[in-house]
């Protein structure tokens, strides 16, 4: 065998992910609010892009519409993909889009203000005291101490320090505040958040304060019994003043907006029902309508002497737009596609409810509307839908299921609806243990496990047997 180097032609294939693939799938998994930032993003690197006027609609049409001046065919120096674009007399839906509706007058009743913070709230109750220089410098300091859950991070004597201040002010001014609203603010520990409301409120039972000042513990564990026994109190007594506490705010700050936290959902899609049937709307109407630059258009025209470079930089810009509103486009397409899909196939939950929820995964949305299944998940990632019953995540629609005796599966989410309305159904006094729900879903025909019916009662938050059981 001889040895020694050759030189071979082969043939091959492979993909390569381009710039302009990456991009589109970027464009394709991102939601409505999202894409319109990446779009922003888009306007300060790219300057052919342009956002699109009402008033040069009719103008940018006729633009399009324009033929160049007949004469000699001149040989083409550059492979352009944009001149296919502007050839394209069915647009991509963004640049050529006709108004399809009046946009909504606002008046002055839709610009709410900003709710306060907490630390806002307090501090305008503190001002409405009759306070000295000293305390209310010591008041704002103890109030810019409070986290969003209202309890007091600092302790007293680290206040003091920094402020240069008498102990017994410092005590006497958060003793004022914590007589603010709400109830239970500035407390150092659950204990004394609890006492706080428990006096301001004015709660008549006892047990209920001896509860809190020493058997928080035993009581997040169920133990009524043996609280009863050290109480010298009968269980239904105890079950009572438990009943009373949980009335009680653990985190009284909570209910007041911080900074950074507020996250509105925008439905990429809306299912309207209309005469019988569903209307799928791609809700686009935060994304900003995009159109190609006129006026930098004009430097690849024959008749302009630019330089090379320059027509180059633009050509590259052009197609890049181009690509970029067909990624826009083709994104909404393909929401479109699966919406379609998903009404077919989970009709019965959109005309019903949650308990006709069908199992579904990835693979038979890909193999019904012709896709990937790497395209439906990124199609359905971090979107939402609003429906007849409610708005959901897309992903919601995608769940398991267990097989009944009718040969069919049951999705998860409809399990656990059936669920909660078995424990709301029993009776309180004798509550149902896992292995009798469990038989409970077998006379239905589902078969399911106790160790399932576990799992599936603490993903919804219900208590096991002891903790629901009443005395």
């Amino acid at each position: 065998m001889r040895v020694g180097y050759g030189l071979n032609i082969e043939q091959t294939q492979k993909l390569i992910m381009t710039p302009e693939l990456r991009q589109a799938i970027t464009v394709l998994q991102l939601s409505a609010l999202d894409l319109s930032m990446y779009i922003e993003e888009q306007f300060q690197e790219n300057p052919l892009l342009e956002l699109r006027e009402e008033e040069a609609d009719k103008g940018s049409e006729l633009a399009a519409k324009e033929k160049p001046v007949e004469g000699e065919e001149q040989k083409r120096e550059y492979d352009l993909d944009w001149e296919e674009y502007f050839q394209d007399s069915s647009d991509l839906g963004f640049a050529r889009q006709e108004k399809q509706w009046e946009q909504p007058e606002y008046s002055y009743e839709n610009f709410v203000s900003k709710a306060p913070t907490l630390s806002e709230y307090l501090l305008s109750q503190l001002y409405l005291c009759t306070c000295t220089i000293n305390d209310m410098r010591i008041g704002e300091y103890l109030i810019g101490n409070i986290d969003e859950k209202g309890y007091l991070r600092v302790s007293l004597e680290e206040v003091a320090s920094q402020l240069k201040a008498d102990a017994d002010d410092v005590d006497r001014v958060l003793r004022l505040i914590q007589s603010f609203d709400p109830a239970g603010v500035g407390a150092r520990n659950l204990e004394e958040c609890l006492l706080i409301q428990y006096k301001l409120l004015g709660i008549k039972n006892d047990n209920v304060k001896r509860l809190i000042e020493g058997h928080l513990e035993d009581l997040a564990k169920g133990k009524l019994s043996k609280i009863a026994h050290e109480l010298g109190v009968t269980v239904k007594e105890v079950q009572l003043a438990t009943d009373i506490l949980k009335t009680l705010d653990p985190k009284p700050g909570r209910n007041f907006s911080s900074p950074n936290e507020n996250r509105y959902i925008v439905p990429d899609i809306v299912l309207e029902k209309v005469s019988g049937e569903y209307v799928i709307l791609i809700n686009d109407v935060y994304i900003p309508r995009i159109m190609i630059n006129s006026t930098y258009r004009s430097v690849l025209t024959k008749d302009k002497n630019y330089d090379v470079d320059t027509r180059r930089f633009v050509e590259s810009k052009l197609n890049a737009a181009a690509w970029l509103i067909r990624s826009i486009e083709q994104r909404r397409l393909t929401l479109y596609k699966v919406a379609n899909c998903l009404v077919e196939m989970q009709r019965d939950f959109l005309d019903h409810g949650i308990k006709y929820l069908k199992p579904l995964n990835l693979k038979m949305v890909a193999e019904k509307v012709g896709l990937h299944e790497s395209t439906i998940s990124r199609a359905t990632s971090n979107k939402y839908i609003q429906t007849p019953q409610g708005v959901f995540e897309m992903k919601y629609f995608f769940s398991t299921g267990l097989n009944n005796a009718a040969g069919t599966t049951t999705s998860s989410e409809c399990i656990k609806k059936m669920l909660q309305e078995i424990v709301a159904g029993e009776d309180s006094r004798i509550p149902l243990n896992d292995q009798k729900i469990s038989e409970i879903f077998k006379q239905k025909g589902i078969s399911i496990s106790r160790r399932t019916v576990a799992k599936y009662r603490d993903e919804l938050g219900i208590p096991c047997i002891g903790k629901r059981k009443r005395y």
